[in-house]
C-alpha cells in the first residue's frame, strides 16, 4: 500500500513504538521503507547560556542509540534520523525529505490543553501533504 512510511516515536515508549512499526510493516509495499524519526526539541537562547555546551550532543547521540536499538529490536531493515527543533515542524519536514506517503504518529489521550494549543499529532494530521495514521 504505501512506499515509504515515516514513524516519529518518543524514546521513552517501546511498547507503543513496537506496535506502530508492526503497524508500518504491514501496511508497507514489497521493498518500502520504514523511518523511524525522533525530535530532540530545541531549548531558548537564553536557557542555553545556562547549560553545559555538551547537553543537546549528547541528546542527539543518546536519541540515535535508542532508535538503533528499537530498529534492531523490531527485526532490522528500518531507517533512523534524529533532527532537532519543534516536533510537528520537523516532522512535517521529514515526512517531505523521505518522501513518505504516510506518517503513523502516537496520540496521547486529549486533554483541555490541547484545545488551546493543539497537539503535534492534530499539527501533523492537519498540515501533513500525505496521509496520516494516529495511534491511540
Amino acid at each position: 500500500m504505501y512506499k515509504s512510511v515515516l514513524v516519529p516515536v518518543e524514546l521513552g515508549q517501546p511498547e507503543r513504538t513496537a506496535r506502530m512499526i508492526a503497524k508500518a510493516r504491514a501496511l508497507l509495499d514489497k521493498g518500502g521503507k520504514i523511518t523511524l524519526l525522533n525530535v530532540v526539541e530545541s531549548v531558548q537562547e537564553y536557557i542555553l547560556a545556562e547549560l553545559p555546551s555538551d547537553v543537546f550532543a549528547n541528546r542527539e547521540t543518546q536519541a540515535m542509540e535508542g532508535l538503533r536499538a528499537l530498529a534492531d529490536a523490531s527485526g532490522g531493515g528500518i531507517a533512523v534520523s534524529v533532527r532537532t527543533g519543534k516536533p510537528a515542524s520537523e516532522i512535517l519536514a521529514a515526512a517531505k525529505e523521505f518522501h513518505a506517503d504516510l506518517i503513523i504518529i502516537a496520540s496521547h489521550n486529549p486533554g483541555m490543553q490541547d484545545f488551546f494549543i493543539g497537539s503535534t499529532a492534530v499539527r501533523i494530521v492537519r498540515h501533513a501533504h500525505c496521509s496520516v495514521l494516529v495511534d491511540r
